[in-house]
């Protein structure tokens, strides 16, 4: 208990003694550990929380030191900080003001949920893809009933389409009691789907947060019973940028509670817009196809005649046609007429009869000439054949033969005209005017 004398210290003055002790007993440390609540407000300041197995401690990186830092800070990622230990007054919150972030590793956390993503991929554990209904008539949710998330999903599907009937199926959505629940009450919706047909779509969703928070929604087991659904699955956890196993195994995933509840369900109010036009359209179209059939009644209208006064135009028509089939008939006839009278006269004119006689006397008279022509041409062939003689014998050989002149040939009937054109003892033929002699040059004479 304090003395009398003991002046009480007030709440600010011991937190600022905590902080001046804190900074000069331990100063500028190195610290291991891995982050955890990476947060990045809109004042540039980075704050998370650097832990290990057994700990936990509040990091502050200011703005002027987070720009030096290469590599982003992600949930899960091992680091080594460098800091000095610290005392927020205010809050009295026990903290290390970073000066420098170097990574050693991959988070434990992340480095287990890398293995066990690759595992279930092998298996094909993601392979699901079934189509969800669009618009589901009894959608139940798997989420805590005190979160924002089914606050969020609620909201969404009552401005959009408030006929869906929504079950809430509470279950924990973090820490070791949420994956054995969300399997037990997926089974069972499974199970009772069969007698209640309605049931048709499940989400499973919650809010945001670290990725511990998570770590529920990256059970294998969960993994499996989503996969296993005969329920299609969508699946909303977190934000967008956090992803989880329950994502990679449903049949459909949503950044948000929000987005999915959106992508379950149409915008009633753009139906409506959309109805409206189309109602607008129907309304055109209709009274369009009104206005045409009503101009097509009236032009069938004019058109329209009494049985009288059609059967009258037709027997007009009747006989006009009648009295142009006898005018074509007659001139038809006429013209036939006609044409035969022609063949008639053609026919008498090469009548075979008439033909034979006039034939007959073609002959007669060609007989006649011949007979006339006869003679005379036998007479004119006789003189042109004596003038021919008499002018074949004044060039003929033979006459000039006939006044003793005679041929010479060799052996090979070439004519001999010269003396050197035979030698001694050479026999040649001599063609006399009448007969011919076999004779041997016995020599050539010289010519005086």
């Amino acid at each position: 208990m304090p003395t009398a004398d003991d002046t009480p210290l007030s709440v600010s003055e011991l937190n600022r003694r905590a902080r001046q002790a804190l900074e000069q007993d331990v100063g500028d440390v190195w610290v291991e550990g891995e982050l955890s609540g990476v947060s990045r407000p809109a004042s540039g300041h980075v704050y998370f929380t650097l832990k290990d197995e057994r700990a936990q401690l509040r990091c502050a990186l200011f703005r002027t030191r987070a720009r030096f830092v290469a590599a982003p800070l992600r949930d899960g990622d091992r680091v080594k900080v460098r800091g000095r230990v610290s005392l927020f007054e205010p809050r009295g919150d026990y903290q290390l003001i970073a000066e420098a972030v170097q990574a050693v590793g991959e988070g434990e956390l992340l480095a287990a949920f890398e293995r066990l993503k690759a595992k279930l991929d092998a298996e094909g554990v993601f392979a699901n893809a079934r189509p969800l209904p669009y618009p589901p008539r009894h959608l139940l949710v798997l989420t805590s009933p005190t979160g924002a998330a089914i606050r969020d999903v609620l909201a969404v599907l009552a401005a959009r389409w408030p006929l869906v009937q929504v079950t809430l199926i509470p279950v924990p959505v973090q820490g070791r009691e949420a994956a054995p629940a969300l399997i037990a009450a997926l089974g069972l919706l499974n199970r009772q789907s069969a007698l209640d047909p309605a049931r048709d779509a499940v989400l499973v969703t919650r809010g945001g947060g670290s990725l511990e928070d998570l770590w529920a929604f990256n059970d294998e087991h969960l993994a499996r019973a989503i996969f296993h659904s005969r329920l299609p699955v969508m699946s909303a956890v977190g934000h967008e940028v956090d992803v989880t196993l329950a994502d990679f195994a449903a049949d459909r995933r949503a950044p948000t509670p929000s987005a999915a509840a959106e992508q379950l369900v149409p915008d009633r109010r753009e139906l409506l817009q959309r109805l409206a036009v189309l109602e607008n359209r129907l309304r055109r179209a209709q009274r369009a196809r009104l206005d045409t059939e009503a101009q097509r009644l009236d032009h069938l209208r004019a058109r329209l005649r009494h049985p009288g006064e059609v059967l009258a135009f037709r027997r007009r028509q009747l006989a006009q046609l009648e009295g142009r089939l006898h005018r074509a008939m007659r001139v038809r006839l006429e013209a036939a007429r006609h044409e035969e009278r022609q063949w008639r006269r053609r026919l008498a004119l090469r009548s075979p009869e008439r033909l034979l006689e006039q034939a007959d006397r073609r002959l007669g008279l060609a007989r006649q000439r011949l007979h006339q022509a006869m003679p005379r041409e036998l007479a004119r062939h006789r003189e042109r054949l004596a003038a021919l003689v008499r002018e074949l014998q004044a060039v003929s050989p033979l006459a000039v033969l006939g006044r003793g002149y005679a041929i010479l040939e060799d052996d090979a009937g070439r004519v001999i005209r010269r003396a050197d054109d035979a030698h001694p003892r050479q026999r040649l033929d001599a063609r006399l005017g009448e007969g011919r002699l076999r004779l041997e040059v016995l020599a050539r004479l010289e010519e005086p």
